[in-house]
């Protein structure tokens, strides 16, 4: 059964602001129609439906469930393989701390950030894991290769457009055979020197970038390619910031990270506080500046849906990725190794669990269960319907 059963709408959703939109196409990319008409048609007769019944003979109730869109973007349904997803991450946690690095980049880049997202999102990547990886392999810092899982971001809490990816980072790392070494973190303070780490970060993604453009890569307007050079110049001046934050206390504060920002939006539902009649939209912030207060922040429906747009992945791009011992070519095998090295208990498989018992376990509702006599099930009465009922 859909899991839409289980999931109460909001009163005030990005979808509703579409549905009140009737010309928002008119104000935004072809190439992000698809995806925002998902947004609007989740979970309405338009995706389709299915028919439900209760199987208790004395109840006769019955019911439409309207099917979701399941889009990554979506704010209604983004979430649904969140649970799954951090439970296999589960699998592959050792015994250590772990550390939250996030690599921004300069204000100044994003116009040309944001006409080729796919290639330097990707750089952004590659930049920030090249530097994890460069000083997890110096013997003063820890001499391994650690664990890297890395998060991308694109807005601010206005929805603005800026672009940083958020890792998380082991305190040890893997060498030889699969030799277990924990990072010297007591000597630094943290898990490398943050001040060398955005240098070696900046050189990497500024000349990544140059290759970028000399392949022919890179997509400029007339003004770029007449002033890259002093664009380079500049860019290579500036301070690309690097935060490292505190550490992990274990394995299970990084599980409730993950769940916290590796599955998010743009914009979640409940952010958004009300929809007036001129289609203006209000949404709570956190205002960093002013010691993270929640503040209320006013736009048109039109600038509202612009902001958000900028924030479609490109179609297919990866926005979660895995590096070093963490890296996707048997990673499982190669954590298993490490703690039979350390004589510890290894992960089990992971076990696929029905979205009926999820659901179960994080609401305490029976999603089958007819919610009129309690008694009795849904059943499914037939096959998908592409028409609502008469």
């Amino acid at each position: 059964m859909d899991a839409s059963l289980a999931v109460n709408h909001r009163k005030v959703t990005l979808q509703q602001l579409l549905q009140q939109s009737p010309d928002w196409q008119l104000h935004t990319h072809e190439g992000s129609h698809k995806t925002l008409r998902k947004i609007e048609q989740c979970r309405t007769a338009a995706m389709g439906y299915h028919p439900y019944h209760c199987n208790d003979k004395d109840c006769g109730y019955s019911t439409t469930v309207y099917h979701s869109c399941r889009n990554r973007h979506c704010p209604n349904c983004g979430n649904s393989k969140k649970e799954e997803w951090i439970e296999s991450r589960l699998k592959e946690l050792l015994p250590c701390k772990y550390y939250h690095v996030v690599f921004t980049v300069p204000h100044q880049l994003n116009e040309l950030m944001m006409g080729n997202r796919k290639v330097l999102f990707k750089q952004l990547f590659d930049s920030s894991a090249y530097t994890l990886l460069k000083f997890g392999q110096d013997e003063q810092y820890m001499g391994a290769r650690p664990g890297i899982v890395s998060v991308l971001h694109t807005w601010g809490q206005q929805l603005s457009f800026h672009p940083h990816v958020h890792c998380i980072v082991s305190g040890g790392g893997i060498k030889g055979e699969h030799q277990w070494v924990e990072a010297k973190k007591a000597k630094y303070g943290s898990l490398f020197p943050v001040q060398a780490m955005e240098m070696v970060y900046k050189a990497h993604f500024l000349t990544g970038m140059n290759t970028l453009r000399k392949n022919g890569l890179l997509r400029l307007n007339y003004a770029q390619e007449v002033h890259w050079s002093a664009m380079l110049r500049q860019l290579y001046a500036l301070r690309w910031i690097v935060y490292a934050k505190q550490p992990f206390g274990g394995p299970q504060q990084v599980v409730e990270y993950l769940g916290r920002y590796t599955h998010k939006v743009a914009i979640s539902n409940h952010r958004m506080k009300s929809i007036d009649a001129a289609g203006n939209v209000s949404f709570e912030y956190k205002d960093y500046a002013d010691k993270g207060k929640k503040k209320l922040m006013k736009l048109s429906g039109k600038e509202f849906i612009r902001r958000f747009e900028q924030h479609l992945l490109p179609y297919r791009f990866v926005k979660i990725r895995h590096y070093g011992y963490l890296g996707n070519n048997q990673r499982k095998k190669r954590v298993n190794a490490v703690l039979a090295k350390m004589k510890l208990p290894q992960h089990k498989p992971l076990l696929m669990v029905p979205m009926r018992i999820r659901m179960l376990e994080l609401t305490g509702r029976d999603m089958h269960q007819c919610p009129i006599c309690k008694r009795g099930q849904l059943v499914k009465q037939n096959n998908r319907m592409k028409a609502p009922p008469e």
